[in-house]
């Protein structure tokens, strides 16, 4: 309320007050009123019992403003008419929080227990019975595709089916272990077909789009994991798969290590934000380094310069799968593509990167050193 509500300005005589605030000429009941002093001081606001704003007022604050002493910005000035305005004291300084360190967003200690007992499972399998091996490449795609198929349907309404992925994804990895690459791309028509014929069971509405999505799980994960399988049917084919395994976590660890101290430009940052171009460049660097020693020390009839290339293809193909993967999960709207390895996500979150990498060294295998 501003002082035009209330009424004409004084010329002399007495106030008293009434319940629409003083009147003039009426006598009062105590001391006579000082006109001259009273204009060196603001009357006190009035403040509505019910915020102008409805309701976005901080009721507390209210209620303080109605029963309480007025706040600091609505005390009665000091100063002189015409005076220059005081500023507010500074408010004392507030206790700043610790700077935070850089986090990799993840239970580390988690993410390392995991990944050694991993590591342990396909050393053994690998070196002790080669067929085992095979084993553990049908259940990781098995687990792949379910976690898939169900953030598909979870987040876009996607049904492809899985009873036929399934069963297709371990008999593509097996068919290329047995019978090569042939026996791998039969299997993958045959899996193809049986999403079409099994997906004819439900109702025709978005049958193109389930089907669609069904082919492309089968390629993306059972399809791409088969040439793992492919490597291991040479005679040094356990060397050979330890060799992708350890240049493509090589090249994620350069990646990471790389880009989390010196990463200052993005590389995607529409479909990635947390990688970056130096980041890219330490992959590089220490996938080349890797590939170099083991192409020379592991790999028979290997040469360093084939190590070099084939770690620089690595990290490429890596890296794309990574972001291949990042866009599949920022299209979805979710972080990790399930929660079943604790400080790493969903076992699609581990083979983001291998999946692409497999078919580029299988390839340059063949061409450096034959298919043994």
């Amino acid at each position: 309320m501003n002082d035009s509500s209330w009424g004409a300005p004084p010329q002399a005589g007495y106030w008293a007050p009434t319940d629409r605030g003083p009147v003039q000429g009426h006598a009062p009941a105590g001391p006579p009123y000082d006109a001259p002093k009273a204009q060196q001081t603001r009357p006190m606001p009035i403040v509505p019992d019910v915020p102008a704003h409805g309701g976005n007022q901080d009721d507390d604050r209210g209620a303080a403003r109605q029963a309480g002493p007025p706040f600091r910005d609505e005390m009665p000035s000091a100063q002189p008419p015409g005076a220059a305005p005081q500023k507010p004291e500074p408010m004392p300084d507030a206790p700043q929080p610790a700077p935070q360190k850089k986090s990799a967003g993840r239970d580390l200690g988690a993410a390392i227990g995991v990944g050694v007992a991993l590591g342990a499972v396909i050393v053994a399998s690998l070196f002790i019975v080669k067929a085992a091996f095979v084993g553990v490449i049908a259940v990781a795609v098995v687990v792949g595709l379910w976690e898939l198929t169900s953030r598909l349907q979870e987040r876009k309404g996607i049904k492809a089916p899985l009873v036929p992925l399934a069963v297709g994804g371990a008999a593509m990895v097996v068919a290329g272990y047995v019978r090569g690459p042939e026996g791998a791309w039969v299997a993958m028509a045959l899996t193809a077909l049986a999403v079409l014929v099994w997906r004819m069971t439900e109702p025709p509405e978005n049958y193109l789009k389930d089907v669609t999505a069904g082919v492309f799980a089968a390629f993306y994960v059972p399809f791409l994991a088969t040439f793992v399988a492919l490597m291991l049917t040479a005679d040094d084919g356990p060397q050979r798969v330890l060799l992708y395994l350890v240049l493509t976590i090589v090249s994620d660890t350069g990646a990471y290590a790389v880009g989390w101290r010196f990463g200052r430009h993005k590389l995607a940052p529409r479909i990635s934000p947390g990688k970056t171009r130096e980041g890219l460049l330490g992959a590089i660097a220490f996938a080349m380094v890797a590939g170099a020693l083991l192409m020379q020390f592991v790999i028979d009839d290997g040469a360093w310069w084939q190590g070099l290339l084939l770690g620089l293809a690595v990290a490429a193909s890596a890296t794309l799968g990574d972001l291949g993967e990042s866009m599949i999960k920022r299209d979805l709207g979710i972080k990790d593509m399930g929660t079943l390895l604790p400080g790493h996500g969903g076992i699609m979150d581990r083979l983001d990167s291998l999946l692409p990498t497999a078919p580029v060294v299988w390839l340059l295998l063949v061409l450096f050193v034959g298919s043994g």
